[in-house]
């Protein structure tokens, strides 16, 4: 499938084009000037980890998944949840490397978890931490933990290969050398599909970034993310396309004050209009989709300044040790925060915690008397 783009979609592209590179150019600039730029970047992962899940087709409640990445769940957490708090790592784990790693033999090796090995297979090299084993218990195979064991093996091996690439002992091109094993504990083929091969998916659509990298950095992502819906290099790690767009534009120096929340704005587009036929529709669907989310992050923006300058009234004049401007940058960074988070954060008591939410005055958004919380809505 060709995905170059002739003059004629160009022409077709261009009025949406122009609106999206404009947006995002503006939001790029507030970010970086705004004094709650870091509060606000931390804030678009929860976000955009929700809007993933949303134009997936699951629901899942940007509260809910706060909690849980705070380890507070107040209930088992849902499959969906698990999968939100997924994105919400990789999205972390995207911002926190360099601006190209994402896209990067490793990046993407480190993100798929895929190094070449199936899942739950032993190697057989081991690393030195692992292969210290007496004669005895090597000859216990058939022991009540010889499963478990060798399962805590293969993580410790595959952990040991990443670190390797990273370190540049070993090259990230060996990691695909080797075919996929078959799972161990999957003989019937019920968890893997042979016939989907995902590394090779995975090449075709990597393939694919000379030609986004030779465009301007929106035209290239829309191309990447077009790809990637059609390609599907990933059956289970499908939300990975749209971070590694944000991950694009982020590398090109389109976005670079924060990783772009793309699902946000996706979210808001019609799925007749993303999942279309025609493909000059898909991209301008996506093209709609930076400019709309774009838009959101700037009346963001603005709502967390407006917080952000109510609460400095607050603590203004107080003393230099004070935890209210700590409290402040805190509850910028996160859609919600309860009175534990706050004495988690802060290192104080809960009783602490709550004395300096009554002085800060931020709302209050349970409406319930025994669990309550508090955001900028």
């Amino acid at each position: 499938m060709r995905y170059e783009l002739d003059n004629a979609m160009l022409q077709t592209l261009l009025p949406s084009f122009a609106a999206a590179e404009d947006a995002l150019a503006r939001l790029d600039e507030r970010v970086v000037r705004s004094p709650v730029g870091e509060g606000f970047a931390e804030r678009s992962h929860f976000f955009d980890a929700a809007g993933a899940l949303w134009v997936a087709g699951e629901l899942v409640h940007v509260e809910d998944l706060v909690l849980h990445d705070a380890h507070m769940d107040s209930r088992a957490p849902s499959h969906e949840l698990t999968i939100a708090h997924s994105v919400l790592r990789a999205r972390r784990r995207i911002w926190t490397g360099e601006p190209a790693w994402a896209l990067g033999a490793s990046g993407l090796a480190t993100l798929t978890a895929t190094l070449g090995e199936g899942e739950g297979t032993v190697p057989e090299a081991k690393s030195p931490a692992v292969s210290l084993e007496t004669d005895e218990e090597s000859r216990e195979e058939d022991g009540p933990l010889a499963a478990e064991m060798a399962e805590i093996d293969a993580l410790l091996a595959r952990s040991q290969k990443l670190l390797d690439i990273h370190t540049g002992k070993l090259p990230a091109s060996e990691t695909a050398v080797a075919p996929p094993a078959r799972r161990n504990d999957d003989p019937l083929g019920l968890l893997g599909d042979d016939e989907w091969d995902e590394e090779q998916r995975l090449a075709e659509w990597r393939g694919l970034l000379p030609l986004a990298d030779s465009l301007p950095p929106v035209l290239g992502a829309i191309i990447l993310f077009e790809a990637w819906e059609r390609i599907e290099p990933l059956r289970r790690q499908h939300w990975l396309g749209g971070l590694l767009v944000a991950g694009h534009l982020r590398a090109r120096g389109k976005v670079a004050s924060h990783l772009f929340s793309f699902y946000g704005g996706l979210k808001l587009v019609r799925h007749e209009r993303r999942r279309a036929r025609d493909r000059a529709t898909r991209l301008q669907a996506f093209l709609e989709a930076m400019h709309l989310g774009a838009a959101a992050g700037l009346k963001e923006l603005d709502r967390l300044s407006l917080a952000r300058t109510q609460m400095e009234l607050r603590f203004r004049g107080r003393r230099s040790n004070s935890s209210l401007p700590d409290l402040a940058d805190f509850i910028l960074s996160r859609p919600m925060v309860s009175a534990a988070m706050i004495a988690r954060h802060l290192r104080i008591t809960p009783r602490g915690a709550l004395n300096l939410v009554n002085e800060i005055g931020i709302r209050e958004i349970t409406g319930r008397g025994r669990y309550r919380a508090w955001g900028i809505i």
